[in-house]
């Protein structure tokens, strides 16, 4: 492929340092999606069915300040930049904040309406921060890497960042808390998150001719971003892929202990697998089969090889045939990790082209807002099909046929959830003579405005 962007070419020290604070951001964000939910139900006793509701709706607040703050870090004018500020200002905040979490001075069995609002007002502050510090940071990627090698390659190093993240949040913490406690394991990670994003900080920068671009109203830019066509279409196939991988994270400790029959602690080893295969497969990915074809074509063969690792896993007799499925899948997710970023900065350089505002900050919070919504549609599918075969929490011997109806789960939707995205991508409009028109359009602007500069 050409690249017309030679004079925004990086060095791979900015795109590793870059890419380090990815596990900054990530490593806080990990432990939260995995750990919290225990630490507060079952570690501070607040009633399952508070934590429950309350969820639901941080969740939809969750969705709906993505798209808020991704308006505000476009609108942002400082002598930073519009986008920096957030990671310089916002990644100490973010992590303290990570550590309050789990410092809750209640108890559910004493106070559970003083664990319930301590924790509900921790929660959305250290949300809200991290909402704006990653839109901030991911929002830098279209801006920073403008040539598309660059950006896979950015994309590989923050991927191995953020496997490492996840190893860091999701199997070191109860680790760390049996030794230290639950509010020193927070304070560990929390360290570390401000290493990673201060250490990578310096290699941060923003085009000059977009420090003050302070794009639309914020309802000219919602609408320009909903008629759309090709943030549609990445759009709808990330929150099918998220919808798919989602209800595969979800099922796989029910579809271990009632189809299997075995321990359940051995999903633990099964994403493990997934997600160190995955890390490997990156520059693989990368070298052989993104830098050859296109994001939109790698994202298809990608979401192809997730059903060809999912679907085995219906008829699985055993534990090895499913340690098998799980390195499929861990190449397959390789691939998804890889350019889902990558795709969603072709649209942030079409609509710049379009519209001559470099609108990042939009597109990755609704992004997110379709991401978070995904997450609903889980559950929903969830609570539909289980019931239907049998499954009932207040049982203390599930019937037979939750091993059929967990094969279920595991499979069907989540094959669905990854052809729909295929045929989304298929009608994604940015390859081909297209794509070059855009690139060639958007060096043709950069370069004129160096001119005037």
């Amino acid at each position: 492929m050409s690249n017309p962007f030679h004079v925004f070419a990086t060095t791979s020290r900015t795109r590793l340092r870059y890419a380090l604070v990815s596990l900054g951001v990530a490593t806080p964000a990990e432990a939260v999606a995995g750990i919290v939910a225990f630490y507060i139900v079952d570690v501070k006793n607040l009633p399952a069915t508070w934590y429950a509701t309350f969820w639901f709706f941080f969740t939809i607040y969750n969705a709906l300040n993505n798209p808020a703050l991704g308006y505000f870090s476009d609108r942002t004018r400082t002598r930073w930049g519009r986008r920096v500020p957030y990671v310089l200002f916002g990644g100490l905040p973010y992590a303290v904040a990570f550590a309050l979490l789990f410092a809750a001075p209640f108890d559910g069995k004493d106070n559970p309406v003083g664990l319930l609002l301590y924790f509900g007002a921790a929660i959305v502050v250290w949300e809200t921060l991290y909402t704006a510090l990653a839109t901030g940071y991911y929002g830098l990627l279209p801006e920073m890497f403008g040539e598309y090698r660059e950006r896979t390659d950015a994309a590989a190093k923050m991927n191995i960042f953020q496997t490492i993240a996840l190893v860091l949040g999701a199997a070191l913490p109860p680790l760390l808390a049996e030794i230290l406690g639950w509010p020193g394991m927070a304070a560990v990670l929390s360290v570390i998150s401000v290493i990673a994003i201060y250490a990578g900080y310096p290699a941060l920068f923003e085009r000059a001719e977009l420090k003050t671009d302070t794009s639309y109203p914020f309802w000219q830019s919602l609408k320009h971003t909903f008629v759309n066509r090709s943030y549609l279409t990445v759009a709808g196939a990330q929150a099918m892929r998220f919808f798919a991988t989602g209800t595969l994270q979800t099922g796989i400790l029910f579809y271990l202990k009632y189809s299997l029959k075995v321990d359940e602690g051995l999903a633990t080893v099964i994403l493990g697998i997934a997600f160190v295969v995955a890390m490997f497969s990156l520059y693989p990915w990368r070298n052989w089969v993104a830098n050859r074809l296109d994001s939109r074509r790698t994202l298809m063969i990608a979401n192809a090889v997730m059903i060809a690792g999912i679907v085995p896993m219906g008829f699985s007799p055993n534990i090895g045939f499913t340690y098998a499925a799980a390195v499929v899948l861990g190449i397959g997710l390789g691939g998804l990790v890889l350019i889902g970023d990558t795709i969603l900065s072709e649209v942030v350089d079409e609509d710049e082209v379009k519209t001559g505002h470099q609108r990042a900050g939009m597109y990755f919070g609704m992004s997110g807002f379709v991401i978070t919504l995904s997450g609903l549609l889980v559950s929903s599918v969830f609570g539909v099909l289980m019931p239907a075969f049998g499954y009932n929490t207040l049982l203390d011997t599930q019937p037979a046929s939750v091993d059929l109806g967990f094969r279920i789960f595991l499979t069907i939707p989540t094959t669905i959830g990854f052809l729909l995205a295929i045929t989304l991508l298929w009608l994604y409009p940015i390859h081909g003579k297209r794509l070059e028109a855009v690139r060639t359009a958007l060096a043709k602007k950069r370069s004129m405005t160096e001119v005037q500069e």
